[in-house]
């Protein structure tokens, strides 16, 4: 028999609640996206920001359609289009400056490459994309999770896990950000995790209310991961 996972492990010997969720959940199963450049996986959160998946994929289709010869356009591809051009896909004029400002933050190097950005720790790369117009804090820590694959990552803005967390821990309300984190430091270093789980506890208690609303996360759909 395999021995289980070090998140599970960790996870199960420090938080009981936790360890009942992953009994009722099962193994762990994450797998990041580690092909998509950090160029291309902010173009794709971009485009999902504030929209149901299906619009979402629909627009990043005709967008991708507006390059021809290539699997997705570079930075300098983006910067050449016109707006108006870019615009037909679909794209608000919000989000086309966000799309230029990253292209433009991409080829003077502030966006990494996959391979730099490989090198650098979660906060550092926090830090260099929040200044992409656009890109705030929770998108970063979703291209860490499901990009990078990066272990000990916390999302506490994000609908999902609060909502999970509220079901998970049979709470009335709704943990603020600040709760969660001061909670979570017990699952370090394996916080990814514990957030892979509260999401998958919200997708089974969906229908379950808080007595309290909050305001979601820009993204509303519990992540699949």
């Amino acid at each position: 028999m395999s021995r289980p996972a070090p998140e599970i492990i960790h996870l199960s010997g420090v938080d009981p609640v936790m360890k009942r969720v992953i009994s009722e959940v099962g193994p762990y199963a994450l797998t990041p996206r580690a092909t998509r450049s950090p160029f291309e996986s902010l173009v794709r959160a971009i485009a999902y920001q504030q929209l149901h998946d299906k619009a979402a994929e629909s627009i990043l289709q005709r967008f991708i359609a507006l390059f021809p010869g290539r699997r997705f356009p570079r930075p300098a591809d983006v910067l050449a289009a016109a707006p108006e051009i870019i615009r037909v896909t679909g794209f608000s004029r919000a989000k086309i400056a966000a799309l230029h400002d990253l292209a433009a933050k991409t080829m003077d190097g502030t966006v990494p490459t996959t391979a730099v950005i490989q090198r650098l720790d979660d906060d550092a790369i926090v830090e260099r994309l929040i200044g992409v117009r656009g890109i705030g804090r929770w998108t970063v820590e979703m291209l860490l999770i499901f990009q990078l694959g990066r272990p000990d990552v916390l999302p506490v803005d994000d609908f999902g896990v609060r909502n999970g967390f509220r079901i998970a821990y049979r709470r009335n309300v709704m943990p603020t950000a600040k709760e969660l984190w001061a909670y979570g430091e017990r699952w370090r270093p394996y916080r990814t995790a514990a957030a892979w789980y509260l999401w998958r506890a919200a997708d089974r208690g969906k229908g379950v209310r808080a007595t309290v609303p909050i305001v979601k996360s820009a993204r509303k759909r519990v992540p699949n991961g």
